[in-house]
C-alpha cells in the first residue's frame, strides 16, 4: 500500500517538473521572438582621410596581394594559409583563406574594380559560420588627398541575429575597419614621402 506523503511528493515532483518546462518553453519562445525582431540587414562603415592621389589608394585594396601589409586580419593569424585565384588584381581576383578561430576560413572574390573610385568584393564566410557580405572601397579626392571609404553590408540570418543580441557588430568589425584604414594610410603617405622629388 503507497504511503499518501510519498504519492504527494511525486505528484509536487511531476507539478514541479511540468512547471520548469513550461518556464523554459516560454524563455525560448521569447528569445526565438526577441530575435527575429532583430535588424534584417546590417551596415558597417568606416572613412579615413589620406595624403596621396587615389590612385594610389586604390592599387592597396585593388591587388588581394598587398592586403597581408595592411589587414587587420592578417595579423591576427600570421599563419593562416592563403591563395590566390584568376587575375593578379582587379575584377576576377580571387582570395582564400583559412586559419586560426580568430580568422576562420572563406573567399574574397571582386566582382567590381573602377580605377581610382570603386572596388565591391563578395565575401563569403565558411567557417566558423557561411555568410555572404559585400564589402565596399569608394576612393573620392579632396585636394591632394583621398577619403577612403570602407564599408560591409549584408543580410542577418538568425545565428547573426542572435549575435547582436550579444556583439555589437559595428563595433567589432569597425574597430578592425579602423585600424586597416590607418595601416593603409601609413604605407600609402610612407611611400608617397620617400619618393625622390
Amino acid at each position: 500500500m503507497e504511503v499518501p506523503d510519498a504519492r504527494n511528493t511525486v505528484q509536487n515532483m511531476k507539478s514541479f517538473l511540468k512547471k520548469l518546462l513550461l518556464a523554459f518553453v516560454v524563455i525560448v519562445a521569447a528569445f526565438v521572438v526577441v530575435v527575429a525582431l532583430q535588424p534584417a540587414a546590417f551596415r558597417v562603415e568606416r572613412a579615413a582621410t589620406i595624403a596621396a592621389a587615389p590612385a594610389e589608394v586604390f592599387s592597396q585594396v585593388n591587388d588581394f596581394h598587398k592586403w597581408e601589409a595592411w589587414s587587420p586580419w592578417a595579423k591576427l593569424d600570421p599563419a593562416a594559409k592563403n591563395s590566390f585565384e584568376g587575375p593578379a588584381s582587379g575584377t576576377g581576383a580571387i582570395f582564400k583563406w583559412s586559419g586560426n578561430h580568430e580568422v576562420g576560413k572563406g573567399s574574397m572574390t571582386i566582382l567590381e574594380s573602377r580605377p581610382r573610385e570603386l572596388i565591391r568584393i563578395r565575401l563569403d564566410f565558411i567557417k566558423p559560420f557561411k555568410d555572404t557580405s559585400t564589402v565596399e572601397f569608394t576612393f573620392k579626392p579632396e585636394g591632394s588627398q583621398t577619403v577612403v571609404t570602407w564599408l560591409m553590408f549584408g543580410e542577418n540570418n538568425f545565428i547573426s541575429k542572435a549575435m547582436c543580441l550579444f556583439i555589437s557588430i559595428d563595433k567589432m568589425v569597425g574597430g578592425q575597419f579602423e585600424k586597416g584604414l590607418a595601416s593603409i594610410k601609413s604605407i600609402v603617405e610612407t611611400a608617397a614621402t620617400s619618393k625622390p622629388e
